[in-house]
């Protein structure tokens, strides 16, 4: 490193494309420097191989994890995952949680922006969403933060992706059934406008089509759109016992739960007369009554893919600006049995 402070300024400011002056105000962490310029000379700092000041080591192992919420038991699985192995590399991971009427996405970047993070991870975030404004994302890839995606997909994103594979989630839940005589067969998923929801809903067509030769419209008149909530659970699968039919695949355990409860309201039983296939294996899911059969997602899988994209893109070895799809697991419990036979 050189040894002229005055060569070091210039040299700093250069690459970084601001003035020698606002590179001295972030080397003192002194206020008035946007956090976009902040960043800009952080990295230019790491990219000519100077040591970062003492007082700014910290923010470089910063990694921040936003999740839609908690209560999902699902998007807790994830952030153990990833917090864990950011840790084992050194990295100090901020866990963001969204709630109705809280801190929005765009309010807990901004925040981690500020912190002078090294990246982001988004769970199930806006880009899950096929109406939502996505320039957000693609100004933090301009910028040159590091970001991945787990669970959804927006085009012109240069990112990396990590999603559980819906179709084939679909096709062993519905094949499952149907090899139990189930013929009519519902589906319980989230708002349409979701990306996973989109392709769960063609997987389960597909594989409807596949499995039992049901057509297309036929099958889409099986699927009831509702929240991935207990209660929403509840209200599709309402809908879909009042179409007549014998089985249940669910986008969600919790909203599984919910349709096992309105099962029993209507005083039929699980799985003689409905059976359910929920979608996660989140904790606990086992001890239901029944232990629910379910789709496992490769939660360990994609946390550690998640994580390991992360760090090769501050590493400056930025991974394949791609999605990267893993395929579940089908659980098989107590929740799923035979087709009831007519008149019984």
């Amino acid at each position: 490193m050189s040894e002229n402070p005055r060569a070091r300024l210039a040299d700093i400011a250069e690459q970084a494309g601001v003035s020698e002056a606002t590179v001295s105000r972030v080397l003192n962490d002194r206020p008035g420097v946007s956090s976009t310029t902040r960043q800009a000379v952080l990295t230019a700092l790491d990219v000519l191989g100077y040591e970062r000041p003492i007082r700014l080591r910290g923010q470089s192992g910063l990694v921040g994890l936003i999740v839609p919420e908690l209560e999902n038991p699902i998007f807790p699985a994830f952030a153990q995952v990833m917090e864990t192995l950011l840790a084992q590399y050194g990295y100090t991971p901020v866990l963001c949680t969204q709630t109705p009427g809280g801190v929005t996405e765009e309010e807990y970047v901004d925040l981690l922006l500020d912190r002078g993070v090294a990246g982001i991870i988004f769970v199930s975030g806006l880009h899950a969403d096929a109406t939502a404004d996505h320039a957000s994302y693609r100004a933090l890839v301009e910028r040159g933060l590091p970001v991945v995606f787990v669970n959804g997909y927006a085009e012109g994103i240069g990112a990396p992706f990590v999603s559980d594979d819906d179709a084939a989630a679909m096709d062993l839940a519905v094949t499952h059934l149907a090899s139990m005589g189930h013929r009519r067969i519902g589906l319980a998923v989230g708002p349409a406008r979701f990306v996973p929801v989109v392709r769960k809903r063609a997987g389960f067509v597909a594989a409807m089509a596949k499995a039992t030769g049901m057509g297309e419209d036929d099958a889409a008149g099986l699927v009831a759109h509702s929240l991935f909530t207990v209660e929403g659970g509840q209200a599709a699968a309402h809908h879909l016992l009042g179409l007549g039919v014998t089985a249940i695949v669910c986008g969600s355990d919790l909203m599984a739960l919910g349709a096992i409860r309105t099962i029993r309201q209507r005083g039929l039983r699980v799985p003689e007369d409905v059976s359910v296939v929920g979608y996660d294996d989140s904790r606990l899911i086992a001890f239901t009554d029944p232990p629910l059969t379910t789709v496992r997602q490769a939660v360990n899988a994609m946390g550690t893919a998640a994580v390991q994209a992360l760090l090769d893109g501050i590493n400056g070895t930025p991974a394949p600006q791609d999605e990267f799809v893993f395929r579940p697991e089908l659980v098989v419990r107590s929740s799923t049995g035979p087709a009831p036979r007519p008149g019984e």
